[in-house]
């Protein structure tokens, strides 16, 4: 079979692109075609794809539409559908909110899209900022949606199957599109038992994850100001100058790390805190899981799904600090070693898993060609 993988955009290395890696290593001849790639946005990262044949759309020319690629996504359809993909028999697309299932895939090709969420900006999912409290962005959000819900409702009429990465997401893809879809969860990388047994001393909470409105990092930051506790951040974004500005003495911006010394955050963390809305998965919770952390998360979306209440983590129902506060105080309270039960569950969402079910998956609907 030839086959063809198709992603958003490479600007960052977050869990959807996690999951085109673990694609990729399946089947590494596959190009990958996709909007743009910002080498330099990848930073530590750019090494994983430098030696993948990577085909990026006109708009890796066009420093304005990349730049701005948010505002401008209405151009969405005329990048996707610029793409000729008429020599591969399956054609695999990696989609999110920049919707690069748009891409034209004729029959008898198959097309098979792993969707992460439908894009949150048309349905009213909590986005990356808050711009939506201003005026003139609202109003120009409201014309330019109006016509990519359609073109986005339009482009899953024309996926052959959808592989959701939640039950979450699998709802989402019914309510909206009115499909139905296989579950299969996101891979993540098991650590080694060895790392999980030789943690230092734990000392601190951590969030890992971009600095955006909606990863609601402001609520860990408040909710550890107001109980003293160390909090340690990891990750950047839009968001950092404020949180900076609200962060207390015993609040700790680590930055981008690399995967050891994320392993050591990991390892030394008490618990780790995730309060991110409307989440369709959420990897990192599970990672934390994986180094035998417990995690203390918001209880919606994805998180319901991989935080066992009581026995890998504990669930806060709002996303408040008062919410949160509770929840920390009873964490707090709690003597109990987690560990076990964190590196069980973490097992079930293997990079392994992943790879074998989601093979066994396009092999089996690849002989549903003409």
């Amino acid at each position: 079979m030839k086959i063809a993988l198709v992603h958003d955009f490479l600007r960052e290395y977050g869990g959807a692109e996690r999951v085109v890696e673990a694609m990729h290593e399946i089947w590494p001849e596959a190009p990958l075609y996709t909007s743009f790639v910002d080498w330099k946005s990848l930073g530590r990262h750019a090494s994983r794809f430098a030696d993948w044949d990577i085909r990026p759309s006109w708009v890796q020319h066009n420093w304005l539409v990349r730049k701005f690629h948010s505002p401008l996504r209405f151009l969405a359809p005329k990048i996707w559908e610029s793409f000729d993909l008429s020599g591969y028999d399956i054609v695999i697309s990696s989609s999110g909110w920049f919707m690069c299932r748009g891409v034209k895939v004729e029959k008898p090709s198959v097309h098979i899209c792993y969707i992460h969420h439908p894009p949150r900006n048309l349905y009213g999912y909590a986005t990356g900022s808050d711009l939506q409290k201003y005026w003139p962005v609202r109003a120009y959000a409201t014309f330019i949606n109006f016509f990519l819900r359609h073109y986005d409702f339009a482009t899953a009429q024309h996926v052959d199957y959808f592989v959701a990465n939640s039950r979450e997401t699998a709802r989402r893809v019914e309510k909206f599109y009115r499909r139905d879809s296989t579950v299969i969860y996101p891979p993540v990388e098991i650590c080694s038992p060895f790392i999980v047994r030789h943690s230092q001393k734990k000392d601190y909470f951590l969030s890992v994850g971009r600095l955006t409105w909606a990863k609601r990092v402001d609520l860990a930051i408040e909710a550890c100001n107001k109980l003293k506790l160390h909090l340690k951040i990891v990750g950047s974004g839009k968001e950092e100058v404020y949180l900076r500005s609200i962060a207390g003495p015993t609040i700790e911006f680590v930055g981008g790390v690399s995967d050891e010394e994320l392993d050591r955050l990991y390892t030394g963390a008490r618990a780790f805190i995730f309060c991110a809305l409307d989440e369709d998965f959420g990897i990192v919770p599970v990672e934390a899981m994986a180094h035998g952390v417990p995690v203390i998360a918001l209880g919606q979306g994805g998180a319901l799904e991989t935080v066992v209440d009581s026995k890998t983590g504990l669930l806060f129902n709002e996303p408040s600090v008062e919410s949160l506060t509770t929840a920390l105080k009873r964490f707090l309270r709690i003597k109990k070693n987690w560990s076990k039960n964190c590196t069980t569950r973490a097992k079930q969402f293997s990079k392994e898993r992943f790879q074998g079910e989601f093979r066994k998956f396009v092999e089996l609907h690849a002989t549903s060609r003409d």
